[in-house]
């Protein structure tokens, strides 16, 4: 009877783990790539990640003042919070290959949104400028790998066919996280604290530790991987001409470049230490980075690209927050939501794009893009004093969509003639070039804002003399009121400082015209380098590796 009794109460048992296995069975079946997980729940569990790491960046550059008078810094000081991080992600990027295959990708990318969320805290506790700047370097460390992760991860989880849908995805977090940034950042900032901006990170944070731990899983070829010892060398002579870049990038301009002997040292040591770098890439069996890829024609030209694109999203995402806060007075939240719309640009355009890709040439598109992008930097280089919030509406709007246009076939094209096994490294090297990119263009900005503004100022200024017929009407008229308010006595210098407030502030507009059209000089380059891609081949066979 117990016997009888057990084998009754063992069948439904016994039924649903044949239920569960052949469910199982069916969903590898049908989702061979992700183990039986449904790409898309792989894809929004890495877009996580990477839309925090991304946002946190664009967040940032609209809190700058606010984080400069915080800590009693300096708007050009203030930078270094953005450039800082870009450097110490970059230093990470390359290495991100390595340790995901010695720890397993899945650890790996587990241990750094762990790392950047406990940053996050850091950075938005920190009493002063040099705490902040050592959790943003943590912050970028974390950070560093999971872009290159998410994108290996998105890439490896769809078939070939389907990769621009999959970069489509992966181009919303990219693209459209930095749009939105400072309007999130601008929210926060004004209505609570800038600190907040990097508080937010941290539920998503968790968030995102619990859908990976759920969802995603290592491919049988990173669980099998022999990986070789660290590369000790490579890593220290990335650090050392990855530093001094940095250094002599964020405070060059405050020394007059190379008129002080320790830029002059410093350039020399990035010099020696980056060849000494490229060198051993390349000569090294087992190096950290394996340069020879670049020899694949498409990667090459589009890790080329990626660095110049870096430089023109950097650039309009450092300044034109600063602009409208600096020049036109905007609050942190008005500027942010007036350079909003890029994102709704961004959520339009990524969808087309994952559909066009498929079907038109990627060179076209990509092309289409840069153009797009170059026209709305020379329309950005017609601002005057006299704009009001939404006179850039539709420049900015086009920005976000042509941006969506440039990032997904960049990204399929440079990638399309890769093994799955050479995705990790190629990730790597591409986001690092990206970020170097970003970091040289904010730093060029920067020096081009101050020194574009004293050459601005000093050639208004000698068409302006003390005893110019204009000049003195509209003294006369500003001490006339001036002189009900504050006295006789002060009028007059009250009126000639009032006058030379608006000279330093035509001036500064001006050094931002120049800037904005270099940067759209710089997008109609790209258009053109594109045509350096190998034409695709439809239908072509699937690269070794890749099913």
């Amino acid at each position: 009877m117990t016997t009888a009794s057990a084998q009754i109460g063992a069948h439904p048992t016994e039924s649903l783990a044949k239920a569960r296995a052949k469910y199982a069975a069916a969903a590898l079946e049908r989702y061979p790539l992700t183990q039986g997980v449904n790409p898309w729940l792989v894809t929004v569990s890495v877009m996580l990640p990477t839309f925090m790491e991304v946002l946190d960046t664009a967040i940032a550059s609209v809190a700058l003042p606010y984080i400069a008078g915080s800590l009693s810094a300096s708007n050009s000081e203030a930078t270094w919070v953005l450039t800082s991080y870009l450097v110490a992600n970059a230093v990470i990027l390359p290495a991100s290959n390595w340790f995901a295959r010695r720890f397993g990708r899945k650890r790996f990318l587990l241990t750094c949104v762990i790392i950047f969320t406990i940053a996050s805290f850091f950075c938005g506790a920190a009493p002063s400028l040099g705490i902040i700047l050592l959790a943003r370097i943590m912050q970028g460390a974390g950070g560093g790998a999971l872009q290159p992760l998410s994108q290996s991860i998105l890439l490896e989880s769809f078939p070939v066919q389907k990769r621009s849908m999959a970069m489509a995805a992966y181009g919303l977090g990219i693209v459209v996280a930095p749009v939105l940034g400072p309007t999130l950042g601008g929210w926060l900032t004004d209505t609570f604290s800038w600190r907040y901006a990097f508080y937010i990170n941290i539920p998503v944070g968790l968030l995102a530790v619990f859908m990976i731990t759920r969802f995603v899983h290592d491919p049988p070829y990173i669980k099998n991987a022999k990986v070789g010892p660290f590369d000790n060398i490579g890593f220290g002579l990335l650090i050392v001409w990855s530093g001094c870049l940095q250094i002599v990038l964020d405070k060059g301009q405050e020394d007059d470049w190379f008129g002080a002997v320790w830029v002059r040292w410093a350039v020399a040591a990035l010099i020696v230490s980056l060849i000494g770098w490229l060198w051993h890439s390349w000569t090294h069996p087992r190096g950290l980075v394996d340069l020879h890829i670049l020899k694949n024609r498409n990667f090459g030209t589009g890790c080329f690209l990626i660095a110049l694109l870096g430089m023109c999203i950097y650039i309009t995402i450092a300044i034109l927050p600063l602009y409208y806060q600096e020049v036109l007075g905007y609050t942190a939240f008005t500027a942010g939501l007036v350079v909003g719309p890029r994102g709704i640009g961004s959520f339009i355009g990524s969808p087309i794009i994952g559909f066009l890709g498929s079907h038109i040439d990627n060179r076209k598109l990509l092309s289409i893009g840069f153009l797009g992008f170059g026209v709305c930097a020379l329309i950005f280089g017609t601002v005057n004093l006299d704009i009001g919030p939404t006179t850039l509406l539709i420049p900015i709007l086009i920005t976000g969509f042509a941006l969506s246009f440039v990032f997904v076939p960049l990204a399929t094209l440079s990638t399309s003639t890769l093994t799955r096994e050479q995705m990790g490294n190629a990730t790597g090297l591409f986001n690092m070039l990206r970020n170097i990119g970003g970091s040289i263009g904010i730093a060029m900005a920067s020096t081009a804002l101050i020194r574009r503004a004293a050459f601005h100022q000093a050639n208004i200024g000698a068409n302006v003399t003390a005893s110019g017929y204009v000049l003195q009407q509209k003294s006369a008229a500003l001490a006339g009121y001036l002189g009900h308010h504050l006295g006789p006595s002060a009028a007059r210098p009250g009126s000639l400082g009032m006058i030379y407030g608006l000279l330093e502030q035509q001036a500064v507009l001006k050094a931002y015209v120049d800037v904005f059209r270099w940067t759209a000089l710089l997008a109609f380059f790209c258009a053109g380098a594109v045509w350096l891609f190998k034409k695709p081949i439809k239908h072509e066979p699937l690269p070794p590796g890749v099913h």
